[in-house]
């Protein structure tokens, strides 16, 4: 098993989390979203008399709920902005833009979006910009496709008829979050032990508690956890719940378990899945083995492990796990 505080090249990897997160909406911001989709910036009036936009439904002084919109308009001043030379996928334009706060025309707070403008020479605090609107709106701030430069024409505010035939209720908002992960000298054994068929647990020093995943230091007292710990892959179900209710992106027919197992050597149990049996069938103190997958789809993922299966051993005694729950 590997030991000691050598040094270890350490793994790296681009990672990305992407889902859909569907909220309601109260009335002001759904006035709000409402007005988006019809060609129209609608804020909220608060209880010192200022406009704010966007729309939200607490006043920011008093904390009361707020009731009073008002119409904006189209046109507004940059107030700050900053600079993207290189705009990922999901940003509104493919080509380099400003990020601006934008204070529309009978507006008292600014309104955070994308400025199409070709260098940053054609930006500046106190540029006069307008909303260029996308063709088909649904609902959301990203009907605004962008702001543009516009002349000098102000545009007054004025009371907002808030009766819609067809009121946003609810938002939808994807969440897509790209980043690089460096795992530290620690993971990094663990994760090339899982594309070897490995399970590496991770300790500060001999007698002390092991950590599966290892951390790459010990959560009481700081201290590195560089004394590696091959451990087996079967455990006991310290926990676990059934899943009942399907939801977006499941991979797997309800019923079923998801638990935490303790690897057998090990002192801090793990999430995963509990297959080969009736869901029903599945407690606490029930030994359970991994099922891993094909050697060729091994990578370095816990992943690796499909799931975990009774062994038909006795059930755990209680106090061997009691104080790993």
């Amino acid at each position: 098993m590997p030991q000691g505080n050598t040094t270890v090249d350490v793994l790296s990897a681009p990672l990305r989390v992407r889902f859909d997160y569907t909220r309601s909406v109260g009335k002001i911001i759904g006035a709000f979203l409402t007005g988006l989709r019809e060609g129209r910036v609608l804020g909220v009036r608060g209880s010192d008399g200022r406009v704010l936009v966007p729309a939200q439904e607490y006043d920011p002084v008093t904390c009361a709920p707020l009731s009073e919109l008002v119409e904006v308009g189209s046109s507004g001043v940059v107030r700050s902005w900053t600079w993207v030379a290189d705009p990922k996928p999901e940003h509104p334009l493919d080509r380099p833009f400003a990020w601006a706060l934008v204070e529309l025309d009978g507006a008292d707070t600014a309104l955070l979006h994308a400025v199409d403008v070709a260098s940053p020479a054609e930006i500046s605090s106190g540029l006069r910009v307008r909303i260029r609107w996308v063709e088909n709106r649904t609902g959301s701030i990203r009907d605004i496709a962008c702001f543009e430069p516009a002349d000098t024409a102000r545009v007054q505010n004025a009371s907002a008829t808030t009766t819609f035939a067809d009121p946003v209720k609810m938002l939808t908002t994807p969440v897509d979050l790209a980043y690089e992960h460096t795992a530290s000298p620690q993971e990094s054994v663990y994760l090339r032990g899982l594309a070897e068929g490995k399970l590496i647990g991770g300790r500060s020093r001999p007698g002390d508690r092991v950590y599966f995943p290892p951390r790459g230091a010990n959560p009481t007292d700081g201290t590195p956890t560089d004394d590696l710990v091959e451990l087996p892959d079967n455990g006991t179900v310290t926990t676990f719940c059934i899943v009942n209710v399907p939801f977006l992106g499941q991979r797997i027919k309800p019923p079923y378990v998801a638990a935490y197992v303790l690897l057998d050597g090990a002192d801090i149990p793990f999430l995963h899945l509990i297959l080969g049996c009736d869901a029903s069938e599945v407690r606490m103190g029930m030994r359970v083995r991994a099922v891993w997958k094909p050697r060729d789809e091994w990578g370095h993922t816990l992943a690796n492990i499909d799931h975990f299966t009774p062994t038909g051993e006795p059930d755990a005694d209680y106090d061997s796990y009691r104080n790993h729950l």
